[in-house]
């Protein structure tokens, strides 16, 4: 026979938390012996061990009472309910965990893993640090608001950024950001944009160079701003694709009304133009 201290012992619990769970009418309260002691059995350790498994399971104690009361069936089903909801929470903590990583990382606050992995693929490309934010920008407010979108834009992303053209034309930007407006390389890469562009619906469809067009105007023109501020020759170039037949960024389209397209200049070397827009 067992005092209460060491029933609590054995049962990886205070002595407070035994008679706590007298109080609420969960653990039997044995009679006292001769000497006025409590004794209790290797039954009271194995009602105490399931109180208390119950209870750290997140259990409330009333029903805790129940479940105790309960028959065997009634009991196994109720653990099996109780384990489905501690998988669930442990798959959410997890998924809070894989943030967090992606957090101390720089980029990761609340970006997909896939959306990471393209701003990665951007740096080992010598994509300019500006850009690369200018991006993650973006995508944070878009994937905040269209979660259930990113995987389909974030592909389409991943599929153009593999055309060496489009990777030339992330470069080519890079290099132009410490440039004036009037700079003839932001002019060259505008011929060279509006051309690939261009040739990209012709060969695929204006729906592949479809962007959120779903989302309101005042939402894509906060996306814009977004990128504007962060790499100012954006703005620009943006005029001057305007002039050759294509305007906005986040939200891509031909340009009603406007000049028609201007080729290439011949002295522009064929092996550079890309996509700046988010999720084309």
């Amino acid at each position: 026979m067992l005092t209460i201290g060491e029933l609590a012992a054995y049962a990886g619990v205070t002595v407070r938390a035994v008679r706590h769970y007298h109080t609420k009418g969960l653990l039997p309260e044995p009679e006292r012996d001769h000497a006025g002691y409590r004794r209790y059995d290797a039954g009271a350790v194995v009602e105490l061990l399931r109180i208390r498994t119950l209870a750290e399971a997140g259990v409330p104690l009333a029903r805790v009472r129940e479940l105790l009361q309960a028959g065997e069936e009634e009991f196994a089903a109720a653990v099996a309910d109780i384990d489905r909801r501690l998988e669930a929470e442990i798959q959410e903590r997890r998924r809070h965990r894989e943030r967090i990583a992606r957090l101390a990382s720089g980029d990761g606050l609340a970006l997909p893993s896939d959306v990471v992995a393209f701003l990665d693929r951007l740096r080992a490309l010598g994509v300019d640090e500006r850009i690369v934010q200018a991006e993650r920008d973006g995508w944070i407010p878009l994937a905040a608001r269209s979660p259930g979108r990113v995987t389909e834009w974030i592909a389409r992303k991943q599929e153009q950024i593999a055309d060496p053209e489009l990777t030339g034309f992330y470069l080519h930007l890079s290099e132009a950001l410490e440039r004036g407006d009037d700079d003839s390389s932001l002019i060259e890469l505008a011929d060279r944009v509006a051309a690939y562009l261009t040739k990209l619906v012709d060969e695929r469809g204006e729906e592949y160079l479809g962007g959120p067009a779903d989302i309101e105007p005042t939402f894509v023109e906060l996306m814009d701003t977004l990128a504007f501020d962060t790499v100012p020759s954006a703005r620009r170039l943006i005029e001057l694709l305007k002039e050759r037949g294509w305007d906005g960024w986040t939200a891509l389209h031909r340009a009603p009304g406007s000049h028609p397209l201007r080729p290439p200049r011949p002295e522009t070397p064929a092996s550079s133009a890309a996509d700046l827009t988010y999720p084309l």
